[in-house]
């Protein structure tokens, strides 16, 4: 499987709205899809790795391919507000970087 770049993926999904898709929700619809799409995510979670047992009907649910579907609708979101994410990416890790700089490593929660 190739690997994409973040910028690809947004033109990938660019594409697929545009042929497949027929045009974006509007970001009010693509905002709770996302919503219901972590959801989904936070259901195999606490299933899987929580003390919540499994019904039958999660039986064919993937973790990846929910988190899969929730990096695209974000994608989606991005796109239509003309949100390069890769930019913001690394904008983020450097706000991150200089605000944690030490918070982090302080945490004594975080040491054992």
């Amino acid at each position: 499987m190739e690997e994409i770049t973040i910028a690809k993926a947004q033109e990938m999904v660019d594409d697929w709205i545009n042929t497949i898709g027929v045009r974006y929700f509007n970001e009010l619809t693509n905002m709770a899809i996302l919503t219901e799409e972590v959801g989904e995510v936070a259901r195999i979670i606490a299933r899987k790795y929580g003390e919540q047992s499994e019904k039958k009907s999660d039986e064919n649910l993937e973790l990846a391919d929910e988190l899969a579907d929730v990096i695209f609708v974000i994608i989606c979101l991005a796109n239509q507000t003309g949100i390069n994410l890769e930019k913001a990416i690394i904008k983020n890790l450097v706000k991150k970087t200089k605000r944690d700089a030490q918070r982090h490593v302080e945490n004594k929660k975080l040491s054992s």
